[in-house]
C-alpha cells in the first residue's frame, strides 16, 4: 500500500520520481503527488490530487529542472480520497514538506497535547508529523526536530522531510513501513520499494527499524534516534530494467502467468546443487526439533499454506496448523510445546504477520519467512529467510509468486521427509506441462460462454479445493465476480441453495480416488441449471472434459491446476473492460492492519 520515491542529485528528479512511482503503481493507490525544488522563486512546490499517476505527469510537465524531490502514491486510510488529503503535506509555514507511509496510532492525541494552535487543512495523520517537526523547529536545530518527533510517534512509517530553506537535503525515517536507500553515479534515490531504484542506483541499504537518514547530492548517512552514525550495508542491485516491463504482453498479470515456468526451474536451480538441496541445514533441523509446525499467512498466501500443510503432512509426517494472520496476531491459539513458525508473504511486508513475527519473537520461537523480497522487514527480522525467486511481481494479483511459494514448500517439506519423491525432477515436469497448457489454450472463448453471471463457484476436493480458494480469490480481485471456492461434499450442506438456471460452477477435479465423488456433486448442480466447466487432469480425463492438463505428480497437482483458473480470471476481467493490473480497492503488499 502506498508508495514513496525521493531523489537528489545531479539529474532530473522529477522525471526519477515520476518513473518511480509508475512503477510502484502496483501496490495500490488513490491518489499522487511530488513536490519539486522551485530555483526561480526558491521554494519547493507541489502537485498532487486524487488518481493516477498519469494525471501528475499531466499536472508537472510546465515545472522547471530540479535536482531534488519527493513523491508519493497514496492508499486512503485517514480522511477521504481528496487532493487535500493527497501527499505531500506542508506544515503551517509551508517550511516543510513531508510523505508518508504507515499509519499513527497517536495522531489525535498528539494533535491536542502539541497542535492546538495549528491550523490543520487535511484528515490525515501525516500532516500531524509536518506541524511537529516545524513546531519543534523553533527550538532545536532540523535533525534534532525530527528526531524529537519520531520519538513521539507510535504505530508505523517511512518518511521523506524537505526543508525549504534548505534545499540540498531529504531527510528520511523508517519504522515497520519499509524503506531503502539507494546509491548512484548521480545522486542518492530513497524508496518504499527496491523496483523504483532500479536503473538509477547500483547499490541498495534496507533501512532497520528506527533509522534516520540525511542525504545530499553524492552522500548518505543513517543514524538511529540517539544521533548515532550507523554503518551503511550497501548490497548490489540484482533486479534488471527488462524485469520491470511488460514486454510483448498486454498486462502484467498475463506476462506474470507465462513466466511461471521459468520461475519453477529458477527455484529448483537455486535451491539444488545437482541432486542436493541448499537450504540452510539449521532451518531442518530446528523443524524437526519441533512437535509441531505453525503456517500463517493471509490471502493467496494463505492458500498457498494450506496445500503446503498437504505437503508437509504427506510427505514428511510433520503435523501443521494453518492460521490466518490477522486473526492469529489478536486471538492466539493454544500452541503446542515446541512450536516452529512458519511466515508465508509475496511482499515481506504484511502488517499482520509482522504483528504476528513480533509477538512470537518475544516468546523465543524461531520463525521462517518465505517471501519474494530479501529486503523485505519479515525477511530480516525472521530466525530464518527463503526466498521465493518469482522475481518482480507488478500485478496486484499474485500469480507466479503463488506458484512459488507451493514450489519452495514443496522442497521444504521434501527435505524434511525421507525423499522418496525426487521433488527437482518433479519440480521440471510441472514446469513443462504448465508449459505445455500455456502454448495450447487461450480459454476466452470458455469465459464468453460460461462466465455470463454476476456469481460464480469453484469446487473441488483435497488439494482442489485449497486451488479453488485461490481460483475464486483470483475471479473476484479483477473481474468483480462474486465468486466463493466450497468443498464439492459440502454443496449439499446448504451452498447448492444459491444455485439456479446458468449459475457457473467450476469442478476442479486431479485426483483419481475421488474424482468420482466430485463429478457427482457436479451432476447434482447440472440438475438444478448449473452452467459447468470442468478442469482435469489426463488421470481423470474423461469425455467431454473441457480443459485438461498434462499429469504432474499428484502432491503437485495445484501447480498445474491453478494456471487455467488464472487466465480465466485474466480473460473475465479483460472481457469487462477492467484494469487487470491494478484492481479497485487493493493494493499489492498490505502494510497497515
Amino acid at each position: 500500500m502506498c508508495g514513496i520515491v525521493g531523489f537528489i542529485g545531479n539529474n532530473d528528479a522529477k522525471k526519477i520520481v515520476l518513473n518511480g512511482l509508475t512503477r510502484l503503481e502496483y501496490r495500490g493507490y488513490d491518489s499522487a503527488g511530488m513536490s519539486l525544488f522551485n530555483n526561480r522563486y526558491q521554494i519547493f512546490d507541489v502537485y498532487k490530487d486524487e488518481g493516477r499517476v498519469a494525471k501528475l505527469v499531466e499536472s508537472t510537465k510546465n515545472s522547471s529542472y530540479s535536482n531534488i524531490g519527493i513523491g508519493h502514491t497514496r492508499w486512503a486510510t485517514h480522511g477521504k480520497v481528496n487532493k487535500e488529503n493527497s501527499h505531500p503535506h506542508y506544515s503551517q509555514s509551508r517550511r516543510f514538506i513531508i510523505v508518508h507511509n504507515g499509519v499513527i496510532e497517536n495522531y489525535q492525541q498528539l494533535k491536542d497535547q502539541y497542535l492546538s494552535h495549528s491550523t490543520f487543512i487535511s484528515e490525515t495523520d501525516t500532516e500531524v508529523i509536518a506541524q511537529l517537526i516545524e513546531t519543534f523547529s523553533q527550538t532545536l536545530n532540523v535533525e534534532n526536530a525530527i528526531i524529537t518527533t519520531l520519538k513521539l510517534l507510535h504505530g508505523s512509517y517511512a518518511l521523506l522531510v524537505l526543508d525549504s530553506m534548505d534545499p540540498e537535503k531529504i531527510y528520511a525515517a523508517k519504522y515497520k513501513s519499509p524503506l531503502i536507500v539507494g546509491k548512484g553515479p548521480e545522486g542518492i534515490t530513497i524508496a518504499s520499494d527496491l523496483m523504483a531504484l532500479v536503473g538509477y542506483s547500483d547499490d541498495y541499504h534496507a533501512l532497520d527499524d528506527k533509522s534516520f537518514v540525511i542525504a545530499t547530492r553524492d552522500d548518505v548517512r543513517v543514524f538511529n534516534l540517539n544521533h548515532e552514525l550507523l554503518p551503511l550495508h550497501l548490497k548490489k542491485i540484482e533486479i534488471d530494467n527488462a524485469d520491470t516491463e511488460k514486454g510483448e504482453f498486454a498486462h502484467y498479470m498475463l506476462k506474470e502467468i507465462h513466466e511461471q515456468p521459468a520461475v519453477l526451474r529458477r527455484i529448483a536451480s537455486n535451491y539444488f546443487d545437482k541432486d542436493k538441496s541448499l537450504i540452510d541445514p539449521q532451518i531442518i533441523q530446528s523443524i524437526k526439533d519441533s512437535d509441531r509446525v505453525y503456517i500463517l499467512a493471509a490471502g493467496t498466501s494463505m492458500h498457498a499454506g494450506l496445500i503446503g500443510k498437504q505437503l508437509f503432512e504427506k510427505m514428511a509426517s510433520i503435523p501443521v496448523e494453518i492460521h490466518i494472520a490477522s486473526e492469529f496476531a489478536y486471538q492466539k491459539p493454544l500452541l503446542s510445546k515446541k512450536p516452529f513458525f512458519i511466515l508465508v508473504t509475496q511482499s515481506g511486508e504484511t502488517a499482520d504477520l509482522r504483528a504476528c513475527l513480533v509477538g512470537i519473537t518475544e516468546q523465543n520461537y524461531k520463525t521462517l519467512t518465505i517471501t519474494n523480497v530479501p529486503t523485505s522487514t519479515l525477511a530480516r527480522e525472521a530466525t530464518y529467510f527463503l526466498q521465493l525467486f518469482a522475481g518482480p511481481e507488478i500485478a496486484v494479483a499474485s500469480t507466479k509468486a503463488y506458484v512459488a511459494q507451493v514450489a519452495v514448500l514443496a522442497i521444504l517439506a521434501y527435505e524434511l521427509s525421507s525423499k522418496n519423491v525426487n521433488i527437482k525432477y518433479e519440480l521440471g515436469i510441472a514446469a513443462a506441462a504448465i508449459d505445455t497448457f500455456l502454448d495450447s489454450q487461450k480459454l476466452i472463448d470458455i469465459v464468453r460462454e460460461k462466465l455470463t453471471h454476476r456469481n460464480c463457484f469453484y469446487i473441488g476436493r483435497g488439494l482442489d479445493y485449497f486451488v479453488g480458494l485461490e481460483a475464486s480469490l483470483k475471479l473476484k480481485e479483477i473481474s468483480y465476480i462474486q465468486t466463493e471456492g466450497f468443498a464439492a461434499g459440502e454443496l449439499k450442506h446448504g451452498t447448492i441453495a444459491l444455485i439456479e438456471e446458468g449459475t457457473p460452477v467450476i469442478a476442479l477435479i486431479s485426483d483419481p480416488h475421488i474424482s468420482g465423488n466430485t463429478r457427482s456433486n457436479l451432476k447434482e448442480v447440472q440438475a438444478r441449471g448449473a452452467n459447468t466447466l470442468k478442469i482435469v487432469t489426463e488421470a481423470v480425463q474423461q469425455k467431454n472434459d473441457e480443459i485438461v492438463l498434462p499429469n504432474v505428480h499428484p502432491l503437485l497437482t495445484p501447480l498445474i491446476m491453478v494456471v487455467p483458473t488464472q487466465l480465466i480470471a485474466y480473460y473475465a476481467a479483460l472481457e469487462r473492460s477492467y484494469d487487470i493490473d491494478k484492481p479497485r480497492n487493493l493494493a499489492k503488499s498490505v502494510t497497515v492492519e
